[in-house]
Formats: structure tokens, sequence, C-alpha cells
């Protein structure tokens, strides 16, 4: 299966959100006290304003019965997007020099 490189992933939050949360009429409210977490911190999250940490990947994995792997892989899918279309500065990574030959 090919990834569009163009279409940004989505943010793990908003997946539990619109995944999880929707479809079981569960609130930020209900959901937070279930994991132990806060109100504001779950409300972060599914708003994509934080990252899926592996604290918080281990507790939607028990939550929801799925695998705390796939939180994360989505993170990851995220922040390598992310990295790869900021706009950095050339200067910051010029002085890198390739730690392996050129090919002959």
């Amino acid at each position: 299966m090919s990834r569009s490189l163009n279409r940004k992933p989505t943010h793990p939050g908003v997946l539990f959100l619109e995944d999880v949360l929707q479809p079981l009429k569960v609130k930020i409210t209900d959901a937070a006290d279930a994991m132990g977490i806060s109100r504001k911190h779950l409300s972060l999250f599914v708003n994509g304003r934080i990252p899926c940490t592996k604290d918080m990947a281990r507790r939607i994995a028990k939550a929801s019965n799925t695998s705390m792997g796939s939180w994360l892989n989505m993170q990851t899918a995220l922040d390598v997007w992310e990295a790869e279309h900021e706009n950095i500065q050339a200067e910051k990574y010029a002085g890198i020099k390739s730690l392996v030959p050129d090919a002959a």
C-alpha cells in the first residue's frame, strides 16, 4: 500500500475522537476519567494540539482494546511528514557531511 506524500497524516487524537469516542458516544470528560487523565489533556490531544506520547498510547490502547504500537505509528507518520514538509533554513544543515562514501 502506497501513501500519498502530499497528504498530511491525520493526528492520532483526531482519529481517537472520530473512530472511537464518537461512535461509542463517549464524552471527552468520561473518557478522560476512565483513562486517568485530565479532561483538558484529552481535549488537547483529540484536537491535535499535543502529540501521542508513549503514556497516552498505552492509555488509549488499554481503554479501547487496540495496540499501543498503532497509536505510536500514527504519531510517527505525522512527525515524519511534518519534518519533511517544514520550512527549514538550509544553513542549519549545510555543514552536515556524509558518512557514507559515494557509490562508484
